[in-house]
């Protein structure tokens, strides 16, 4: 049985999360479109998140708040040294979706996307970064291969396709081709979908991901 206190407790953080996504609806209306990165839209930096939730609540008030933000993860990738980077959304209440990332050291607010088919658009937002190797996103991808992957797209076909452009001439594909033999350095997609089947923890495959190469009206 709920008591009064925590009634009290749960209506004030509700009321705390609307007031930042209030605010988030705000900024988000400064964000602009770019040819080369339908359907998404961006600040002119990433906007951090951290210094948003603090402009909407004042004191001690923002304490917590972030933890209730997320409405699902995307992508997930953990070292075991401990460090995390976290990709995820935050719907807000007009239906556009913020595709935010976390590090051990900033919260960030990379894109919006329109309302629409959230496992397409978190699919089209992924191609985006590995394409570009999060540059389009104002962000730097880098460092070793992740020992654990999280996501919430069950296509592997798809998420190797990611990671090959996400990895291709970085230390990730020296490291993950010093790990194999010459012969199969080769084909380094192949060499990922063997990594990808060690690591990726994901749902079961139910449809193809849709591709953004086949969905953008500018191509």
């Amino acid at each position: 049985m709920t008591s009064r206190h925590d009634e009290v407790m749960l209506s004030r953080d509700r009321q705390r999360r609307a007031r930042v996504l209030d605010m988030l609806e705000l900024r988000v209306k400064q964000f602009r479109a770019r040819e080369d990165a339908w359907p998404f839209r961006m600040p002119h930096e990433p906007l951090d998140l951290d210094v948003a939730i603090q402009a909407a609540l004042p004191g001690d008030e923002s304490t917590g708040t972030l933890d209730a933000l997320p409405t699902r993860t995307v992508l997930r990738l953990e070292w075991t040294a401990g460090a995390v980077w976290h990709l995820f959304v935050i719907t807000l209440p007009s239906g556009l979706h913020l595709y935010c990332d976390a590090d051990d050291h900033e919260t960030r607010v990379l894109a919006s996307a329109r309302r629409g088919n959230a496992g397409e658009a978190d699919g089209f937002f992924l191609e985006r970064l590995a394409e570009s190797h999060g540059h389009l996103f104002g962000i730097e991808m880098a460092g070793p291969p992740p020992d654990r992957v999280k996501s919430s797209i069950g296509d592997r076909d798809f998420l190797a396709d990611v990671f090959v452009d996400l990895f291709e001439g970085t230390e990730s594909e020296r490291r993950l081709k010093a790990a194999v033999t010459d012969a199969e350095q080769g084909d380094f997609r192949a060499v990922v979908v063997d990594w990808l089947e060690a690591v990726l923890t994901a749902p079961p495959m139910t449809r193809r991901q849709p591709r953004v190469r086949h969905e953008d009206p500018s191509l």
